[in-house]
C-alpha cells in the first residue's frame, strides 16, 4: 500500500469519527459512506458483515471497523493507521472537552445541543438501516430477510436473548443454509 492510500484511509476514519457525534453507532453511517462508497476500501456486503461481527465482540464498534479495514486495506500498517485515525482525534477532543464542559455544566445551551443531535442520530441510522436491508433484499430475497428481521427482533424484544447470540445464529444461518438454498 502506497502512502497515497493510507493517507486516503486516514482521513476516511478521521472524517468519519470527527462528524460522528454521539459516539460509534452514530459513526457508523458516515464511515460507511467513506469506506463503502467514496473510497470502496470493502464492499456493503463485508461493511455488513463487519458491523454484525463487530457487534458481537465487546468493545467500541468505531475501533472494530477501523481493525478490519484498516488491515484488509493495508494490512497491519493500515490498521494501525485507521485505528490511529478513530482514536488518537477525539483523545485529544476529550481532553479539551472535559475541561469546557466541566466549566458549563449547567448551560442551557451545552443541554439543549446534545438534545437536538439525537433526532439527527435516529436519521443517520435509518439510512444505514435502510442500506442494509437493501442490500440483503438483492443477496438473499425479500422472504429471507423478512423473516431473518422478524426472528432476530423476537429473539432479542420477546424473548430478551443476548444481540451476540443473534448475531452467531444469523452468521451460522448465513454461513450454512443460504449457501444450500443458492
Amino acid at each position: 500500500m502506497d502512502w497515497l492510500e493510507l493517507f486516503r484511509l486516514f482521513m476516511a476514519f478521521l472524517v468519519s469519527n470527527i462528524l460522528g457525534y454521539g459516539g460509534g453507532p452514530a459513526s457508523i453511517p458516515l464511515t460507511y459512506a467513506e469506506v463503502v462508497d467514496r473510497y470502496a476500501f470493502v464492499t456493503p456486503t463485508d461493511f455488513s458483515n463487519i458491523i454484525a461481527l463487530g457487534n458481537a465482540l465487546p468493545g467500541p464498534i468505531a475501533t472494530k471497523i477501523a481493525a478490519y479495514v484498516g488491515y484488509n486495506a493495508g494490512g497491519v500498517f493500515g490498521s494501525f493507521v485507521a485505528q490511529a485515525a478513530t482514536v488518537v482525534p477525539s483523545i485529544i477532543a476529550l481532553i479539551m472537552m472535559l475541561k469546557l464542559l466541566q466549566k458549563h455544566r449547567e448551560s442551557k445551551i451545552v443541554k439543549g445541543i446534545g438534545l437536538l443531535v439525537q433526532p439527527v442520530i435516529a436519521v443517520l441510522m435509518a439510512v444505514l438501516t435502510w442500506d442494509m436491508v437493501h442490500d440483503s433484499l438483492i443477496d438473499i430475497g425479500w422472504l429471507q430477510t423478512i423473516l431473518l428481521a422478524a426472528i432476530a427482533w423476537w429473539a432479542m424484544a420477546v424473548k430478551k436473548i443476548h444481540p451476540a447470540f443473534v448475531v452467531v445464529a444469523a452468521f451460522l444461518y448465513g454461513g450454512i443454509v443460504i449457501p444450500l438454498l443458492a
